[in-house]
């Protein structure tokens, strides 16, 4: 079958940086489906595990951890699927990616692909839906039924996949006033069109351009964008008793000392924690999907595609990695056919 990977870690405008390569197709056992890709994503992760480093792989590493698609078979224990289902799922991060004609994953971390969606506007939103469910719901305790309706939210990154998601659930579930940030005027008219409260810019003053909207602190911050580069920047805009959490790594030690006299606290999102450590609630990842299939077809919530590549191929896929590793990106960039 066809599929993308690589063999050495290299800068994205190497030619070898991503291949073509046609590898064995797999078969499904236990919980495993093994799903018909049509369409994928790409995410920041993707370009952090392709970023240069000496080592090189025997057989092609194959990347990608958003994908829309329809189930071709499944293993002896699989209970939700069966063949001829269309599902779309972010899949895990210990398991070969979804940049292949084929690709097996665990149903427990599969939803239900929203009816009113193609492949592509599928494809779009797993990995970023499920980040922002996780991070909102279940890092800052925020009530999806809107028991926290009027309260501050800051969102650091509003633009980019995970903030449009996020600022969908903050406005239509959770009933909050938000704040984000967004540097460019088509990133303002990006997060604008979201419904977003306020809209600030990441590069130049936080503290001084929340004073001046009249904010007095944020109940909650979400960090999308650079840990390090605005850790003192949350740390003067956070409430007291507020809380921050971050899906972005630091490079170094951040002062956890200074959220201290707020009696605020920090947490991390990573979405793939419940597939990597097979949690005994990895299967929320199959419910949140499938509620946020449910708030698409209602009309609630919409996907974040915002631009379209085809086919899914090695030329695509880099010119992909490119954009969002130079920070342009707006929504989500999706490849579909073969």
């Amino acid at each position: 079958m066809k599929a993308v990977g690589l063999y050495k870690y290299l800068p994205i405008d190497l030619p070898d940086s991503l291949v073509d390569v046609e590898i064995d197709k797999p078969s499904p056992n236990g919980r495993q489906l093994l799903v018909q890709v049509r369409a994928v994503a790409v995410n920041p992760v993707d370009t952090k595990m392709r970023s240069p480093q000496d080592k090189v792989e025997d057989s092609p590493r194959i990347l990608g951890w958003d994908a829309a698609g329809v189930v071709e078979a499944v293993g002896s224990e699989v209970t939700h699927y069966k063949a001829g289902d269309e599902v779309f799922y972010a899949g895990s991060f210990t398991q070969p990616g979804c940049n292949s004609e084929f690709h097996l994953v665990d149903e427990r971390i599969v939803g239900a692909k929203p009816k009113t969606l193609d492949f592509a506007q599928a494809a779009a939103m797993p990995l970023t839906s499920i980040t922002a469910w996780e991070a909102m719901f279940d890092r800052l305790g925020i009530d999806s039924a809107g028991a926290d309706a009027g309260k501050n939210l800051l969102i650091i990154g509003g633009a980019g996949g995970v903030g449009s998601m996020a600022t969908q659930f903050a406005k239509q579930l959770a009933k909050l006033t938000v704040t984000v940030t967004a540097s460019r005027p088509e990133s303002k008219v990006w997060v604008n069109d979201l419904g977003v409260d306020h809209i600030i810019n990441h590069y130049l003053d936080i503290p001084q351009q929340v004073d001046n909207l009249g904010i007095s602190g944020f109940d909650y911050i979400l960090c999308f964008n650079d840990t390090d580069e605005h850790w003192q920047s949350m740390a003067t805009v956070v409430a007291p008793q507020g809380s921050i959490c971050s899906i972005v790594e630091t490079a170094g030690d951040v002062d956890l000392g200074a959220l201290k006299s707020k009696s605020a606290t920090f947490s991390w999102e990573f979405m793939f924690t419940r597939s990597m450590y097979e949690t005994d609630d990895m299967i929320e990842q199959h419910n949140i999907l499938n509620r946020v299939a449910d708030l698409v077809d209602a009309g609630s919530i919409s996907t974040t595609t915002n631009k379209i590549l085809e086919p899914i191929n090695a030329n695509n896929l880099k010119a992909a990695h490119a954009e969002i590793e130079g920070r342009h990106a707006i929504g989500k960039i999706v490849l579909q056919g073969w």
